[in-house]
């Protein structure tokens, strides 16, 4: 007797899962992955992954040796307590602390206890624990300076945050403009609790705040209650000038949240990061703690703690540059100096004054990091990018998937981090290439 086949499983509708999972802005990292790995053979400026440099597989087991031989001589631990540190899960707060403390206070001038560092699986998860700790109310808004990384913004909308996009000039977010929509905000009912910003070299427009704004910006946040959310992963990487202090380098007012990475300059593979919460917080009778407690309440409660093998080859890594990573990162500050150097001038060759003038294409000159902004005449949306993919083997990241206004329509981010010089001049002329065309084609259709 023939069996009847089972039913099929019922597919679950989208609505029914959680909203955010609808929102374009949790599908744009998920894009860029799939079509880099859709054309394997195209030159990509598309993620802003760091370069590999003279990363060895053998450096891991030293950085280890590294970590373990400082427990053992330099803190005087037994061989049974290394084993349960590495072993074991450990401190939900993180166990290298210390060394972070030392290495933000040689390498920025940060000066903060180690208690008030919370050690994170990446600064993704950094930002995760600081907008679930601060954001309590309905009404409480997040501003966010714009463009944006889609992180924040993504996770924001995982959490139900009101988001406030604050738009950001040539020289990055005008704190007369934080302070105007802090104002106007609050005027709206709603209550502005704190300002995402990446000062220097920001991700995706390349843009840099000046030393004046830095400090009128934490004028702004001291006067209007407003607390300052610092990502910094691409600070150490300056082209041309000077570095800049860290905002929370300049903070005195405990307005600055820090949140830091070791992704752009130790290890990505090792996904630590953290933050620095050194806020203080009053809970009944009086009691007092520091903000990082408060996160590791959350922490303890999703990833419970950051793995303690990653840790340890991050705190070797830190122990062997004497705890100062900016020296430690000089070969890699001029290899991304050389990048943007090559790509720059590769844009200028193929688009002189002249020629930019007559296809009506421009672009900006970052300082340092990673991201170059392209102006072009045509819409650079996802559509042009499997175009510029399939038929000219290139690939860039359409800028309006960082804009919450429905900015960026014509604009792409070029992102020179990942490339060697060579494959940046041949990417160029690819890319060059597909403007170009792109231009001619939608003069022609227009016509």
């Amino acid at each position: 007797m023939t069996q009847a086949a089972p039913p099929l499983p019922r597919p679950h509708a989208l609505a029914e899962l959680h909203e955010s999972l609808s929102d374009p802005v949790l599908d744009a990292m998920n894009f860029l992955n799939e079509v880099v790995s859709r054309f394997p053979d195209a030159i990509s400026f598309a993620p802003g992954r760091p370069t590999e440099g003279d990363f060895e597989p053998e450096d891991l087991a030293r950085h280890l040796l590294t970590y373990t031989t400082y427990l053992e001589k330099e803190l005087g631990w037994s061989r049974d307590q290394v084993r349960t540190q590495l072993f074991q899960y450990g401190r939900t707060n993180g166990i290298i602390h210390e060394l972070i403390a030392r290495t933000v206070a040689n390498d920025e001038g940060i000066q903060v206890p180690p208690e008030a560092i919370v050690v994170t699986t990446g600064c993704q998860e950094a930002m995760l624990l600081t907008l679930r700790a601060l954001f309590a109310r309905p009404e409480d808004t997040l501003l966010v300076s714009s463009p944006c990384y889609v992180g924040i913004t993504g996770a924001a909308r995982l959490l139900g945050i009101r988001v406030c996009p604050v738009p950001e000039g040539p020289t990055g977010p005008d704190p007369e403009a934080v302070l105007a929509a802090v104002r106007a905000r609050r005027d709206a009912g709603e209550r502005p609790r704190a300002f995402y910003v990446v000062p220097d070299f920001a991700n995706p427009s390349g843009t840099s705040m000046s030393l004046a704004a830095r400090e009128r910006l934490l004028e702004v946040a001291a006067a209007e209650d407003l607390l300052i959310m610092e990502d910094d992963p691409y600070g150490f990487f300056v082209r041309v000038g000077s570095a800049r202090p860290t905002l929370k380098a300049l903070d005195r007012g405990r307005s600055v949240v820090h949140l830091g990475s070791f992704a752009k300059t130790a290890l990505p593979g090792a996904r630590v990061g953290y933050v620095i919460a050194d806020q203080e917080i009053i809970g009944p009778a009086g009691r007092r703690s520091l903000l990082a407690d408060e996160l590791s309440k959350i922490k303890s409660m999703t990833t419970v703690n950051t793995s303690a093998v990653g840790q340890a080859v991050i705190g070797g890594l830190l122990i062997e540059s004497d705890y100062r990573l900016r020296e430690a990162n000089s070969r890699t500050i001029a290899y991304y100096r050389t990048n943007m150097d090559t790509l720059l001038g590769e844009l200028e060759r193929h688009f002189p004054a002249e020629r930019q003038a007559e296809l009506g294409i421009s672009w900006n000159r970052p300082d340092g990091g990673f991201f170059v902004v392209v102006n072009v005449p045509f819409a650079a949306d996802h559509h042009a990018l499997e175009r510029s993919a399939r038929a000219f083997g290139v690939l860039w990241t359409p800028m309006c998937d960082f804009h919450l206004d429905g900015g960026g329509t014509h604009q792409l981010r070029l992102s020179c981090s990942a490339q060697s010089p060579e494959a940046i001049t041949e990417g160029m002329a690819r890319l060059a290439a597909f403007i170009t065309a792109q231009i001619t084609d939608t003069t022609a259709s227009a016509a």
